[in-house]
């Protein structure tokens, strides 16, 4: 398999593929507002710090933390430190992933089992990271006769190990805190969450916290490394994302989701996704 170094590019060979990619980065390529993406994500971090908001929680990010992301969260991924940030990045078609499960091992179980103790990161132990690493370098090294029966094998594997460390960790280990931050961001994000299909105005978030405008959009933007817009639109097109590939209509996802009206919605969409809402979800309930 070839060795990209985009995220964007791994992201595209995935989906256009329904395969698999891997991206192994050592500059840091120009950061992506809060996106989704119709691909599953595994960031390994090998050095360097940054940090990641993933919908409504923030990690910080050290040398041998794994993420797993699926395909309806939205993400953001902020530099907190001018060093060198070496990562591996496996992009994933979640049609290929389900090809390759069987009735007894879902190898999807860890983007989409979601229960209260969930964390997006893994810390992996040194033994972890270097088998990690194994089977990376495995996948990418492989060529000539069957080499295709070996990345798929290998990559199997290596969900096999990972779906083992997701099960096996403890309550403990597995509930990771988001890093402390300002305790008003933390109350604006739960209000937004919560509150996400109806119209929500910066006038409006300022009032409710009894706070000027200019404050709360310069906290929120310190804390998160996005604008309360940009999250607002970000969450609503996951949220919409989901609902489209559950056979909902299109225009009562939109009104579910808080657009104000359909045209904000379709543009949106369209923007972030790559396609309409309608195509999306003819794609999803083909």
């Amino acid at each position: 398999m070839k060795e990209l170094n985009s995220c964007k590019d791994a992201m595209t060979a995935s989906i256009e593929n329904n395969y698999f990619s891997v991206a192994h980065l050592y500059k840091d390529e120009k950061a992506m507002e809060m996106h989704i993406h119709d691909c599953y994500e595994v960031y390994f971090s090998i050095s360097g710090g940054k940090q990641f908001l993933i919908d409504n929680k923030l990690y910080d990010i050290a040398p041998g933390d794994l993420f797993l992301i699926n395909q309806y969260d939205s993400h953001y991924l902020t530099q907190i430190e001018k060093e060198q940030h070496e990562r591996i990045v496996i992009m994933i078609a979640p049609e290929f992933m389900k090809s390759i499960s069987t009735e007894d091992t879902n190898l999807d179980a860890c983007f989409q089992k979601r229960d209260k103790d969930f964390s997006h990161k893994l810390s992996l132990t040194q033994d972890q990271q270097g088998r990690f690493l194994y089977f990376i370098n495995k996948i990418l090294t492989s060529n000539g006769y069957g080499h295709d029966l070996l990345e798929k094998s290998t990559f199997t594997e290596l969900f096999v190990m990972i779906n083992a460390i997701v099960n096996e960790a403890s309550l403990e280990t597995a509930e990771v805190k988001p890093a402390a931050y300002n305790e008003q961001v933390d109350s604006i994000l739960s209000y937004l969450n919560k509150n996400l299909q109806e119209p929500i105005s910066i006038g409006d978030l300022a009032k409710h916290f009894y706070i000027s405008e200019s404050y709360i959009c310069r906290i929120f933007k310190s804390a998160t490394g996005t604008t309360i817009n940009k999250y607002m639109t970000a969450r609503r097109i996951s949220i919409a994302k989901s609902l489209l590939a559950e056979g909902i209509g299109v225009s009562e996802v939109c009104e579910r989701c808080g657009f104000s009206d359909y045209s904000n919605f379709l543009k949106a969409f369209t923007k972030s996704v790559g396609i309409s809402p309608k195509k999306y979800s003819q794609y999803c309930n083909r």
